[in-house]
């Protein structure tokens, strides 16, 4: 078991949520976002493992500051810190990372309608290239 820091674990904790914010916002809407929200949170919930323990309990981190483009270009930094910082505590552990906020980030798109809008996968696809770069 990986035994990550406080702040190790805001940082996969804030990337994770950060990246579901950013496909939430992709397509505005506060009804939406609501459900977006919560469809994200069964995804961090069923969460298993080394895993568990990071995303249980989860309160709102803390996000970058900034415009749109400085919290964007943040988070997507932040995701790809996470995954280096996975791979260096606990290498059997990225793909299940990765994983989780993907499907996050996937239930989160799918929720308002069902369908994933052409902005929320142009954020699908940044999100997964910061969690592949690292």
């Amino acid at each position: 078991m990986a035994d990550y820091t406080e702040p190790e674990k805001q940082l996969l904790r804030g990337a994770a949520f950060g990246a579901v914010f950013l496909v939430a916002n992709a397509e505005p809407g506060m009804m939406d976002m609501i459900k977006e929200s919560f469809a994200a949170s069964k995804s961090f919930a069923g969460a298993s493992g080394d895993m568990q323990g990071i995303f249980r309990g989860m309160s709102m981190p803390k996000m970058p500051k900034g415009g749109a483009g400085q919290m964007e270009a943040g988070v997507l930094a932040d995701l790809s810190t996470s995954v280096q910082t996975v791979a260096r505590k606990a290498p059997e552990d990225v793909e299940a990372y990765r994983h989780i906020v993907l499907d996050a980030c996937t239930n989160c798109a799918q929720a308002a309608g069902g369908g994933v809008s052409a902005p929320e996968t142009e954020m699908l696809g940044k999100v997964n290239t910061a969690l592949s770069a690292a």
